[in-house]
């Protein structure tokens, strides 16, 4: 995959790629509301929010249309039935989601059962779509091999899916010394997500985009939304860069595999 070396971008072309995640489980509502004013105050693309937010973030947001909700569901594990997905994608579109980000079963994907995880995003698509919102499919990288990575790309494309994403952010795996962490979104899956993919579907990078040189390098890789806490360090430094309201060329920084 050829990877730009410049960008042409603007400071609201950056903001605009930014689901700002407010999914943490201890989050108080105070905190919430803080993050709030962070996604007006940039003017991101969304919010994204637990569903029971849904309602305290519209309200929060409704001198700022432009700020879309972006509510999660089946999340993190993705172990909701199907039945259960569906009902949280009606009623977190019906309350006010325009985008919702939605987790594979993974253990029927590592299990090869095709046919039931196909089944599954095609019904909580069309459940979200009838109601005009878009869905994005989380396929939980760090769970998954590459084969399986690809054939998830190869079905939501068939759907097809407004947008596939590489984690949730939450998928933690035990490392050799005991303790958990996880890699979330990586040049290599990125690359891998982008190549199976087709073009009319986006790409989301959530886990791991936390500086500014993280953001310029997923959208280099064709990546055009990213979940992120750190939207204000992210912005605040793009303004320290001399990125402004006038598109222009930005170098993107070099890949840890360069």
């Amino acid at each position: 995959m050829c990877r730009p070396k410049t960008l042409q971008v603007s400071l609201s072309d950056l903001a605009q790629m930014i689901d700002h995640s407010l999914l943490h489980p201890t989050m108080t509502d105070d905190e919430v509301l803080a993050g709030l004013q962070i996604c007006k105050k940039y003017n991101v693309k969304t919010a994204c929010i637990k569903p029971y937010h849904i309602p305290f973030a519209r309200k929060a947001l409704e001198d700022t249309p432009s700020i879309l909700l972006c509510p999660v569901i089946g999340f993190p594990h993705g172990n909701s039935t199907l039945e259960v997905k569906t009902f949280e994608a009606r009623r977190a579109v019906e309350e006010g989601g325009k985008e919702i980000d939605m987790v594979v079963n993974i253990g029927r994907v590592k299990s090869g059962k095709w046919e039931f995880v196909r089944h599954e995003i095609e019904t909580v698509n069309r459940t979200v779509v009838e109601r005009g919102a878009v869905l994005k499919v989380i396929f939980e990288n760090d769970y998954l091999t590459d084969e399986e990575i690809i054939k998830l790309c190869e079905i939501c494309s068939s759907i097809p899916v407004a947008f596939i994403k590489t984690s949730t952010g939450y998928g933690f795996t035990k490392l050799p010394s005991g303790d958990y962490n996880y890699a979330g979104a990586t040049t290599r899956h990125l690359e891998l997500m982008r190549k199976h993919t087709s073009e009319n579907i986006q790409i989301k990078a959530a886990g791991g985009v936390r500086t500014l040189d993280d953001l310029l390098r997923v959208r280099a890789l064709g990546v055009t939304r990213v979940g992120a806490t750190a939207t204000e360090a992210i912005l605040e430094e793009a303004n320290r860069r001399g990125i402004g309201e006038v598109r222009g060329e930005v170098v993107v920084p070099p890949f840890g595999d360069e």
